[in-house]
């Protein structure tokens, strides 16, 4: 049905495709699959000339909370095909480890980007409708005589400039995208108060694999994944006053810091396979997802801190979102306008509480007194355990796990303390605490 309430025109003109993809990597070729089923003709552009190439710099996790659309893109059983591992985590805290009881643990999915990215081009390569077209690179936006973006001009290696038209634009090319710098998006900036350095070792694995584990050592941050081939990648998070021992030697301070860790995992007696990467300058960057003819996907729309790996979820999330709000416009069934108006509405609701709370503890600041309080109770109650695991995989947001942590993390710490001090008589509040938890 036609959006009769808007100036923007149902789709009826020719254009080269019905939607332009800059970027293929997880954001974009998720975008390219789901339209290109949806009956759209899809131009995906990718700046490297190698199909097989990819991300070298990150942790390559995917949260629970991506999974179904994994299934959707019929990707999952040939990402673990590949070799990819379900894994859960298990995070140290100061007061214990939280730990899921393993029956109601959400799972995840871990495969290295080298098996991953070409496993991804080469599915939405497949698809009918889909046109991959490697090696080039976006140098201007297109626009129609409303000043809406209308395509993007490619060119080659040596040159040669391409013109893709299109009724919309998507930008799928990451946290520096270029195709929201050639639009000129609105763009926020926040500040950023780690680093990270990373790297993957054979030998040993950790003794929660495939689960990974994660040390919240507040404010730093350790961890370990467990992935294809028998590999664990270890990573550290620590703060900039940090930074100048893992310049000089990062191999030596990675194995040195994951090694100082309680309960370490067998870092030391394991072999790099490659070397170390580092990423140095991370700032959370939100912009503006969508504009006229326009939508960003992935790191493109909104790049948080990696620290709670979230990345490779959210770039196959929101490609699965924009293509579901815009198909029916592509088909001509209303107007783009609304389909922009609906993934926009859609990616602040699902992901705004998240990103403003990962943003707030990026600055590299300790835990707060109600953060301390919820890390505490998780550490000690299987159901504040398993909450605080559907937030942190993302299944739920943060209004949710607040109304349903902080009554019972109070509760739980009250018993707790009760139990640290059995010579003291309950008070009133606590014998009603320990009531109602029992």
């Amino acid at each position: 049905m036609a959006d009769t309430g808007s100036s923007s025109p149902i789709i009826t003109g020719q254009a080269d495709y019905d939607a332009v993809v800059v970027g293929a990597s997880l954001a974009g070729c998720a975008t390219a699959i789901f339209l290109g089923r949806a009956g759209c003709r899809v131009a995906l552009v990718e700046k490297q000339p190698d199909p097989d190439a990819f991300k070298r710099i990150c942790s390559h996790f995917i949260q629970a909370s991506a999974v179904p659309t994994l299934e959707r893109l019929q990707l999952l059983e040939p990402i673990l095909a590949a070799g990819g591992v379900r894994s859960g985590f298990h995070m140290w805290t100061r007061w214990g480890w939280v730990d899921t009881p393993p029956e109601r643990a959400s799972l995840g999915v871990n495969l290295r980007r080298s098996l991953l990215d070409p496993l991804l081009r080469r599915a939405a390569a497949e698809v009918p409708g889909v046109e991959l077209i490697l090696g080039r690179t976006a140098e201007r936006m297109l626009r129609d005589e409303r000043g809406a973006v209308a395509g993007v001009a490619v060119h080659d290696r040596e040159g040669a400039v391409t013109e893709l038209r299109a009724p919309l634009t998507v930008g799928a090319d990451g946290r520096d995208s270029s195709v929201a710098e050639l639009a000129g998006v609105d763009e926020k900036v926040l500040p950023h108060g780690r680093f990270a350095y990373g790297g993957y070792f054979e030998g040993e694995a950790p003794e929660n694999a495939p689960d990974a584990s994660i040390w919240m050592l507040d404010p730093e941050w350790g961890a370990a994944f467990p992935t294809d081939g028998g590999l664990t990648f270890y990573a550290a998070m620590p703060t900039k006053a940090r930074l100048p021992e893992f310049k000089q030697d990062p191999e030596a301070a990675l194995v040195s810091y994951i090694e100082s860790l309680a309960e370490a995992p067998p870092i030391a007696s394991s072999r790099p396979i490659e070397p170390i990467q580092g990423k140095l300058e991370m700032p959370n960057r939100v912009r503006a997802t969508t504009a006229p003819g326009l939508a960003l996907v992935g790191d493109a729309a909104l790049a948080t801190d990696p620290l709670f790996g979230i990345g490779c979820g959210w770039a196959l999330q929101t490609g699965e979102w924009l293509a579901d709000s815009v198909a029916p416009a592509l088909r001509g069934e209303e107007t783009l306008a609304r389909g922009l108006r609906r993934y926009r509405r859609a990616h602040k609701r699902r992901l705004g509480g998240h990103a403003r709370m990962i943003h707030d503890y990026a600055t590299g600041r300790k835990l707060n007194r109600g953060e301390r309080m919820i890390f505490a109770a998780a550490a000690h109650d299987p159901r504040v355990a398993e909450t605080f695991d559907r937030f942190g995989s993302r299944q739920i947001g943060p209004a949710r796990m607040l109304a349903t942590s902080i009554p019972r993390s109070l509760l739980v710490n009250l018993r707790h303390r009760r139990q640290s001090a059995p010579e003291a008589e309950p008070g009133r509040g606590e014998e009603r605490a320990q009531a109602a938890l029992r």
